[in-house]
Formats: C-alpha cells, sequence, structure tokens
C-alpha cells in the first residue's frame, strides 16, 4: 500500500526511498525533456533542463498517487508484485536513459546545423544525466526539508489546535518563511551585490572605444554631458556608428554626420550647479538631459529624430542603430539613456518597472520640446528599441493607434512576451494569421516580421509604419509562464522555419526548455534567436521609405554593417 506524504515523513525523514510512482514520472519528464527546443543547448544547461523537468515529474507522480490513495483507492500489493514493479522501472530506465541520451545529443546537432553553430562533442551528453541527477537531488531535499518542517508544526499546533487548524496554519507559516527568505536574505541581498558589481563593470570602456571629438556627440568636448558618466554601453554607442564619408560611399549620395545624443545614470552627478539635484539624479531628470543635448546638437532640426529605450544597463543595437543613419543619410540624430546598472538579465527577472518608466519619460521629453516646434519645421519622429527595450518603449503608448498617431514609424526588436501593447496586438490579429506573424488590419501600419520579407504583404503599406521585428526562435519573445500549462497558438500552427520542425508543446517541459534557451538567445548568428543583425537595413528602408531608394542600396548597407 502507498504511504500517505505525512506517514513517509514521519517514518523516513529524508533517507526515506524514493516514491515508486514519482520516479515512473521523473523518467517520462527526463525522455521529453531531451526534445528539441528553439535554440541548441550547451550540455550543461541540457541538464538543469532535464533536472528541473525530473523533479517537476517526480512531484506530479507523487501528488497523483496522494490524491488516488485519498480517493479511497488502496490497491493491496503483494512483495513479488513489488519486486516486479521496481524491475520493469529499472528495466525501462537502462533502456530509455541511454536512448534519449544519444537522441537528445543527435537532435542537439541538427538544432546547431539549422542556426549554424559549431557541432559539439557529443560524449558531453553523458555528464547531462549526472548534472540532472544532482540538480533533481537538491531540489527534493528542500521539498523535503520544507514538508518535514510542515509536519512538525502541525504536530506542535495540533497541542492546542484541531488538526485541519494546524495543518493549515503549518503550511501558511512555512510559505511565509520561504517568501521572507527568498525577497529579503537571497532576492534584495543578491540582487544589491549584482547591481554593485555592475555598477563598477559599468565604469569600464570597451576595447577600442575612444572618445568622439565631433561636437555632435555626447561625451564630447563640447558636451554637457561628461565622457565617463555615460556609462560603458553608452560610451560604446556615442564612440560608434558611421560618419558622413563612409555612408556617402555606401550610399553614393551626400551625407552629414549623425548625431547621437546620450545620458548615463551618472550624468546628473557630473554638473555643477544644478539646481534640483534630486530631480536630475531621477529618470525624468536624466530624459531631461538628453533633451538638452538635442537642443545643442541641433538633432530637433535633422531630418530623422529616433528615440531609443536602450536594454538594462544602457545597450543599444549598432545594427539598428547604424543602418537607420544609413537608410536616413546621416540626416539623423538619435536620442537614448541610461536608466541602470543591472544587467539586461537581471533586469528582465527583478526589475520590470524602470525600463517602462524610462521609456516613458524619454518619449515624452523629446515629444513635448518636438511638438513645441511649428509644424514645417519638425523632423519624422520614430522610436526603436530593442528586448527590454522595445518593452519599455511600449510604455509610451497606450494601443497601437497611439503609436501610430504619435510617430512617424517604429521598428520594435525582439520584444518580450509581457509587453504591451504588443500583446493587445498580437492578441487582436487578423482572423487565419499566426501568432509569430500576426497580420493587423490588413498591414495598414502595423506589420510583423521574423524576415524582411515578412513585412511584404499584398495590401498597400501606409504611413506611417510600424514594425515588430521578432523571430520565430527567439525565446525572449515567446517565453512566458503560461507555457508551462498552456499550449500556445505557434506551437499549434505551423513553425518558422528557424525552428526544428520536431519541437512539440510538453507540459511544464517546454517552459524550461523555453527558459534554459533564453541563457544564450543572443550567442547566435543573426537572424536566430535573440540576435537581430543588418537585415535591419531593409526594414528602415521600408518604414522610412527615402525618395531612390533600392534593394542595391539595402544590400551594400548589410555589406558595409558586415564588414564585407
Amino acid at each position: 500500500m502507498l504511504d500517505s506524504p505525512e506517514v513517509e515523513t514521519s517514518r523516513h525523514g529524508f533517507l526515506r526511498p524514493p516514491h515508486p510512482v514519482g520516479l515512473a514520472w521523473a523518467l517520462l519528464f527526463f525522455v521529453w525533456s531531451m526534445t528539441p527546443s528553439l535554440l541548441p543547448r550547451v550540455w550543461y544547461l541540457q541538464g538543469v533542463a532535464t533536472g528541473l523537468s525530473m523533479i517537476t515529474g517526480y512531484g506530479i507522480g507523487v501528488l497523483v498517487a496522494w490524491v488516488v490513495r485519498r480517493c479511497g483507492v488502496e490497491p493491496e500489493w503483494s512483495a513479488r508484485a513489488r519486486r516486479i514493479g521496481w524491475w520493469v522501472l529499472a528495466a525501462a530506465s537502462a533502456i530509455l536513459v541511454p536512448l534519449f541520451l544519444i537522441l537528445g545529443s543527435w537532435w542537439q546537432q541538427i538544432i546547431r546545423d539549422l542556426v549554424g553553430v559549431p557541432r559539439v562533442e557529443r560524449s558531453y551528453y553523458l555528464l547531462v544525466l549526472l548534472i540532472a541527477v544532482v540538480v533533481a537531488l537538491l531540489l527534493l531535499a528542500v521539498g523535503r526539508g520544507l514538508r518535514a518542517a510542515t509536519v512538525k508544526l502541525t504536530r506542535f499546533g495540533g497541542r492546542w489546535l484541531p488538526a485541519p487548524v494546524a495543518r493549515l496554519g503549518a503550511v501558511a507559516l512555512v510559505l511565509v518563511v520561504v517568501v521572507v527568505l527568498l525577497n529579503g536574505a537571497l532576492y534584495r541581498g543578491l540582487l544589491g551585490a549584482a547591481e554593485e558589481s555592475a555598477k563598477l563593470a559599468d565604469q569600464g570602456t570597451a576595447e577600442g572605444v575612444v572618445q568622439p571629438q565631433l561636437p555632435e556627440r555626447s561625451g564630447s568636448p563640447a558636451s554637457a554631458e561628461a565622457w565617463e558618466t555615460l556609462g560603458a554601453e553608452g560610451r560604446t554607442f556615442v564612440a560608434g556608428g558611421p560618419t558622413a564619408e563612409q555612408i556617402t560611399a555606401v550610399t553614393g549620395a551626400p551625407a552629414r554626420t549623425p548625431i547621437r545624443v546620450y545620458a548615463g545614470r551618472e550624468s546628473a552627478d557630473s554638473i555643477d550647479g544644478i539646481a534640483d539635484r534630486e530631480s536630475a539624479d531621477s529618470i525624468d531628470g536624466i530624459a531631461d538631459r538628453v533633451v538638452a543635448e538635442l537642443e545643442r546638437t541641433g538633432g530637433f532640426d535633422r531630418g530623422v529624430l529616433a528615440v531609443v529605450t536602450t536594454t538594462g544597463r544602457g545597450w543599444v543595437n549598432a545594427n539598428v542603430a547604424s543602418s537607420f543613419e544609413y537608410v536616413a543619410g546621416g540626416d539623423t540624430a538619435i536620442a537614448a539613456m541610461q536608466y541602470s546598472y543591472l544587467p539586461s538579465p537581471l533586469s528582465f527577472i527583478a526589475d520590470r518597472e524602470t525600463p517602462q518608466l524610462a521609456g516613458r519619460a524619454l518619449f515624452e521629453a523629446v515629444y513635448k520640446a518636438w511638438a513645441e516646434r511649428p509644424e514645417d519645421r519638425r523632423p519624422k519622429l520614430v522610436v526603436f528599441g530593442e528586448s527590454l527595450g522595445s518593452y519599455g518603449g511600449q510604455a509610451a503608448f497606450a494601443s497601437g493607434p497611439d503609436l501610430v498617431a504619435r510617430t512617424d514609424g517604429a521598428l520594435l526588436v525582439g520584444t518580450p512576451n509581457f509587453a504591451e501593447p504588443w500583446g493587445r496586438i498580437t492578441e487582436g490579429r487578423d482572423p487565419g494569421s499566426l501568432e509569430r506573424l500576426p497580420v493587423v488590419d490588413g498591414g495598414a501600419n502595423i506589420r510583423f516580421a521574423s524576415r524582411p520579407e515578412d513585412a511584404e504583404l499584398p495590401a498597400p503599406w501606409e504611413f506611417p509604419r510600424v514594425v515588430y521585428w521578432q523571430h520565430a526562435s527567439d525565446p525572449i519573445t515567446w517565453w512566458s509562464f503560461d507555457l508551462a500549462l498552456h499550449r500556445p497558438d505557434w506551437l499549434r500552427e505551423p513553425l518558422g522555419p528557424d525552428v526544428d520542425p520536431g519541437m512539440r508543446w510538453i507540459p511544464i517541459v517546454t517552459f524550461w526548455q523555453v527558459t534554459l534557451d533564453m541563457v544564450f538567445s543572443a550567442e547566435v548568428p543573426a537572424g536566430f534567436g535573440h540576435s537581430y543583425g543588418p537585415e535591419a537595413a531593409q526594414l528602415w528602408a521600408d518604414i522610412l521609405a527615402p525618395p531612390g531608394w533600392d534593394d542595391a542600396a539595402t544590400q551594400r548597407v548589410e555589406n558595409a554593417l558586415r564588414g564585407v
């Protein structure tokens, strides 16, 4: 007869043998975890994904057995039947574990070929089992520890309270302690340490990056924003991009020197005589400093002005920014700011509020100054951003129509699944269109693309033009908690050309797979995962539609960005 969790805890504690039903489910989840997902995974991340899947399966199996017993189904198993059951489970494991280790390594090689990354030694997959077992055992020990604490508290409370009340109180108390520990000692402590470490790293400058001397750049001798205050990513941004001469050499047309303005998280502290230090340190204060740089450099007198919401620590995709400048002939200004020290992965997990505050603050500050100018002297106003930048930048707009009404175009790249209005736009797509490539109002203004050619639809494309650029294999775009128990439309529909056709939705398992896919999602060739490259040139050509531009010009820009 299967013992209840309470009886098991009291008899054997941490050393009690594993539950056979739980082990059977763990084996099933092990098999499932080896199936392909969006991107190739290194062997140690596969081990973590498998371990998480196995312990989830084990927990489900134990829960199922407990529910069956609570329903009054208590089969009497003889000693011989128990031995046969264990031998069957052992035989199944001896066959399925090595078989799916081999199949899993083979499937990963296929994904690597699809994505265009080098194959790896398949023998590493022998270590997947070891890592998976260690991860599963550690989590099992934590779970049993929490269970044991709950049982002991229940017994203690049962001296004065009815058993159901004591049990409920024990569970609540354990949950409160866990939440306090995770949110306090671990979450806040680790996050604080990570932020301090990131702040120190932000003081460095990437190799080959030197202070610009052109007055059109923040951080130059003519700028009010000191070079050392821009942060590592800000310094890289203002020092980069094509010159007027490089643009002319590629496009064959006269060009201007592109303007790039930027304010770092520490920018407000670098200027003496600040009247309102507290306001200057705020996100609104930093946004105001960006507007001041636009005024200084003449950014509002250019042909096109782009407002960019950066990722966590201030990164701007160089391909997207430079291709914008090439396509617009350098008659451009790009405005951006740093709002955090945290790298994007930590901001993604721990701080989703600040990107939205920054996106709204910067756009509204620029928009206000832009709107105050005579209508015939305003530049075109566009927005772009990638990942958390796309998420934060969209916070300035209530809806798709609002985005169209208040800008002259947008390129929003690798948008996270929790972003709005992206989510509402995708949900309200035209019937019959795919979730990974929605068609909205027939493609009148807003279009979605995985490849530049995806933006080409039969219907006329009206101005302003907005493009959501998202790869079918980008886990940043497709990850959500719903993946655990809900099969999304993008896994019901035909898969994208950059996704292994063998990928299937599996409850719980797909969630863990896509979660681990995010770790190195940007470390793949452009065109896959969360790596967006020179193809941005074609999308900017579609959005801006410069006179006389053709496919040959787009190809020359892409070649220049690739260093060809």
